[in-house]
């Protein structure tokens, strides 16, 4: 089978490249406090969905939260951009992604880590923003978690006394 990369026209290669350049710019806008930029690389009415908490909707609910935490924390992230499809004016970036977040105080970072999906609208200027961007960021003690949820299955299901 031949992956979306692999056949896309030059004009979605060069929207690839410029989904993955947003991506690199989040990072380092929000490492470097510039909320501001942050904002500019998404939609005004873009959706962010996280586990166990509500979406957040729209761009200055958005800048309100990261304004808040920005104000107590410092963040730093990276990722991998491990696909990007392009169709029409819509994309989808499913990206790995590593959170760490320090308190100003200095206490050890809380760090998550998970896969993302983001979602891109191609603007009428030829812009591309992000419009949705779904994340399931686990931390450490969650991963440990599921581990152990997972070895209890395996142990079910062999029954009393294994095999």
């Amino acid at each position: 089978m031949v992956s979306p990369q692999t056949r896309a026209p030059a004009n979605d290669k060069a929207a690839e490249a410029a989904i993955r350049q947003i991506v690199e710019m989040w990072h380092r806008a929000t490492a470097a406090g510039d909320v501001d930029r942050v904002l500019s690389l998404m939609t005004e009415d873009a959706i962010f969905l996280a586990p166990e908490r509500p979406p957040v909707q729209g761009r200055q609910a958005f800048a309100r939260s990261l304004q808040d935490l920005l104000a107590t924390h410092t963040i730093t992230s990276k990722g991998q951009v491990r696909e990007v499809v392009v169709s029409g004016d819509l994309a989808y970036a499913w990206t790995d992604l590593n959170v760490a977040i320090t308190s100003r105080e200095g206490t050890q970072p809380v760090e998550r880590r998970g896969p993302t999906l983001s979602i891109f609208r191609r603007q009428p200027d030829g812009r591309w923003l992000l419009m949705r961007d779904a994340n399931m960021l686990a931390s450490e003690a969650a991963e440990l978690e599921l581990k152990v949820d997972d070895l209890e299955r395996e142990l079910m299901a062999d029954g009393p006394g294994g095999d």
